[in-house]
């Protein structure tokens, strides 16, 4: 299965692994799941670090090449990924996590999120 992290899972698994419930971690270390991460999620945390956020306080390019060491994949945001976030109901505004709820959607993967709302949404989202 393809997993796609959200932005608080990938800096969890890079700096609070501790932060992770035991139901995710056996998702994230069975190898036969695929794990992926957003370009958009390393975008977020870019902007939210730039603007001093204390839970963002991390090297964006030292996660990419943690992550791209560790065997995940990126998978970048695409033209298609973009449209289909207007197909999504008005529950959450953030947009970084809509962007990740449409990538999970259209790719068929599903997102792996610790935010209640995000998992609102249902169909290809499942709570961390």
């Amino acid at each position: 299965m393809n997993l796609l992290l959200d932005t608080h899972l990938l800096l969890w698994v890079a700096s609070e692994p501790e932060r992770i419930p035991a139901k995710t971690r056996i998702l994230l270390t069975d190898t036969a799941n695929q794990l992926m991460f957003s370009a958009a999620s390393l975008w977020e945390i870019t902007i939210k670090n730039s603007l001093s956020r204390p839970d963002f306080k991390v090297d964006a390019r030292r996660l990419w090449r943690m992550l791209l060491v560790n065997g995940y994949r990126e998978l970048a945001v695409t033209s298609e990924h973009a449209i289909a976030v207007n197909e999504l109901p008005p529950l959450h505004k953030d947009p970084f996590d809509r962007i990740l709820i449409a990538q999970a959607r259209v790719e068929g993967m599903l997102l792996l999120t610790a935010d209640k709302m995000v998992v609102q949404y249902g169909e290809g989202v499942r709570e961390a």
